[in-house]
């Protein structure tokens, strides 16, 4: 529903309230004169004038009659009887819920825009030595683009010019930049950090990574079959056994003999009045809205109520790594050198050396020995693609990624550090490694309790990450999680999500990068955190705004208090109406206390629905 058609529907309400409250005041002044009835009856219209519409053409479109018909029949049967404010006090509630459920599922889904950001729009082509900007969609395989520094890469393609870093992590998720050299592969939106390269089409634009992803999220979200609500599974059922028994009271009686004519049509139409699912209705909505405020308290955002109930019955909780279960940003674990040299002397010299770089990397670095004195007067190259390096007192220092020979020891070392799931940066002097600066992405506060919790509730949760094998293991064991893969591109973690579907049922993924709204519009509920790009929060159906993961038990929980309360409104709101139904069956019931009776149901199962805004 668009913000102008809630604006009608909330206008056109708070105009029956006023036409009812004054039809109250002039009926005390002057009774029930004609233009009491007439104002009452303006109230009817106006107030249930977008109900009725949409009951109508949902009838038409389904074939079948629903609430919103019943509650008009019910007000119309009022109005028949004589009793005007009873007839438009009913389909006035019934307009205020459905004003409220509008607002409340209103933002459910927002449109998926912003995935055509995920990739430029054009590129600079490059041919006999002229650059021009053109289409993407203009380019074909073998062209040839030019790619500058801070730029995304336009197309799946190779180096043919220059060497870079590449920011993958809108592919893959990982944080660590990736060296590109003549003849490797890069991908569309990977985002150039240090050089210009050329790069040459392999790969028409549609079939590019960055496409793909386009093409995954908007099937998953086509695809997605949306199961109906509570209230939705029982309207058909509840509508015609009203209308039935309505009719019912209307014609046997008086064929019978058992009731004139008069009486039975008075006590047909108690029937429609009473039997209105005001509390029916009430039942679901203000415990939705309830539960969402709860969750927003928490800084929890979720995309309508549907969203919050999707979640009952999840049985497995897929994690993205990188910036979900840990921080996504890289920290130094540990600076290591070979016994002969003086590790704060080398802390030194790096300090001084990595101060000189913009690399996040170089950055991490830098803020970890920040207490460290600085040589000021030392010479520094960055290699692109590589690190750093500098000649300091007639010895000539590499960081990074550079090619040297180490001892037996040190090659032990590295070893043992790459095998631990860390990224490695070499401590290089005169050419052989002296060193090396291990760096590991960081663990969220409270992720094993997190995975702790879920295995509580027999939810089983799954780590899918673009990582390698090592790093994988590492963090999977740290979080506590048994089932993990590494090595995932977007459309391996859709794979197998779908397969977690088959096999185990409902499946919540939790994500934040660009490569994880594939798997977010496929999984039966998605979550982003709130820090993560703009298409895993388009494409999520719940965002923790405060990045909080252990949100996610909470709003589990949430989500089964949730159903727990709006069955317990049911059961409630049905057998009331049952009760007053019975009781107008022999007699002992009149419109006007049915009304009271049915209404004041109303409110007890909306007051039992407040109780989700606490806790």
């Amino acid at each position: 529903m668009s913000r102008k058609q809630l604006i009608i529907e909330t206008s056109f309400v708070i105009i029956s309230i006023m036409f009812i409250l004054t039809a109250f005041i002039l009926n005390s002044l002057y009774g029930d004169t004609w233009y009491v009835v007439m104002l009452f009856g303006l109230s009817f219209a106006i107030g249930g004038f977008a109900k009725a519409k949409e009951g109508i053409l949902a009838t038409i479109k389904n074939k079948s009659l629903n609430v919103e018909i019943l509650m008009i029949l019910a007000a119309l049967g009022a109005f028949f009887q004589g009793s005007y404010s009873e007839g438009a006090i009913l389909i006035l509630i019934f307009s205020i819920s459905g004003v409220l459920e509008s607002y409340a599922t209103s933002k459910s889904e927002k449109e998926l825009t912003s995935l055509l950001k995920l990739a430029p729009k054009t590129a600079i082509f490059y041919q006999d030595g002229k650059e021009s900007e053109v289409a993407i969609d203009s380019l074909n395989i073998g062209d040839e683009v030019i790619v500058k520094v801070g730029q995304q890469i336009p197309v799946d393609g190779i180096i043919i010019k220059g060497s870079t870093s590449l920011d993958q992590s809108p592919i893959t998720g990982e944080y660590v930049p990736v060296e590109k050299n003549k003849d490797d592969d890069v991908f569309a939106g990977s985002i150039n950090l240090e050089q210009t390269i050329i790069v040459k089409t392999t790969k028409s634009p549609k079939e590019s990574v960055v496409q793909k992803i386009i093409d995954f999220v908007s099937e998953a979200q086509e695809n997605k079959t949306e199961s109906q609500t509570l209230i939705d599974k029982i309207e058909k059922y509840y509508v015609y056994f009203v209308i039935l028994f309505a009719i019912a009271f209307i014609i046997f009686p008086p064929m019978f003999g058992w009731l004139d004519s008069q009486e039975s049509f008075r006590r047909g139409i108690v029937v429609l009045v009473v039997g209105s699912p005001c509390a029916l209705v009430a039942s679901i909505t203000p415990a939705m809205l309830a539960s969402l405020s709860n969750a927003a308290r928490k800084r929890i955002l979720i995309k309508g109520g549907k969203k919050l109930e999707d979640m009952i019955g999840i049985k497995s909780v897929v994690f993205d790594k990188t910036g979900t279960i840990t921080t996504g940003i890289p920290k130094v674990v540990e600076i290591k050198t070979v016994s002969d040299y003086d590790l704060e002397e080398v802390k030194t010299i790096v300090y001084s050396i990595e101060k000189q770089s913009n690399h996040p990397l170089a950055k991490s670095v830098t803020t970890y020995l920040n207490k460290t004195t600085e040589i000021k007067d030392i010479e520094t190259h960055e290699v692109s693609g590589r690190g750093m390096e500098a000649t300091h007192k007639n010895d000539h220092w590499q960081i990074g990624r550079f090619e040297a020979k180490a001892s037996d020891h040190c090659s032990k070392a590295l070893e043992r550090v790459k095998k631990d799931g860390h990224s490695l940066i070499n401590i290089i002097k005169n050419g052989e490694i002296i060193g090396y600066i291990a760096l590991s992405d960081t663990m969220r506060d409270h992720v094993k309790e997190v995975t702790e919790s879920l295995l509580k509730l027999n939810i089983t949760p799954v780590l899918l990450t673009g990582d390698h094998e090592d790093t994988a293991k590492m963090i999977a064991n740290q979080a506590g999680i048994k089932h993990y893969e590494a090595n995932c591109m977007p459309e391996d973690k859709v794979h197998r999500i779908k397969e977690l579907q088959k096999s185990l049922g409902k499946v919540l993924m939790v994500g934040d990068g660009i490569n994880d709204a594939p798997a977010l519009a496929t999984a039966d509920v998605g979550v982003a955190m709130g820090a993560g790009t703009d298409v895993s929060l388009e494409t999520s159906d719940i965002v923790f705004m405060n990045n909080n993961i252990e949100n996610l038990p909470k709003t589990i929980e949430l989500a089964r208090r949730m159903r727990k309360i709006t069955i317990q409104n049911i059961i409630f709101s049905i057998s009331v109406i049952l009760l007053l139904m019975v009781t107008n069956l022999f007699g002992l019931i009149d419109l006007p206390l049915g009304v009271i009776a049915h209404e004041g149901s109303t409110i007890l199962v909306i007051l039992n629905s407040l109780r989700l805004l606490f806790k």
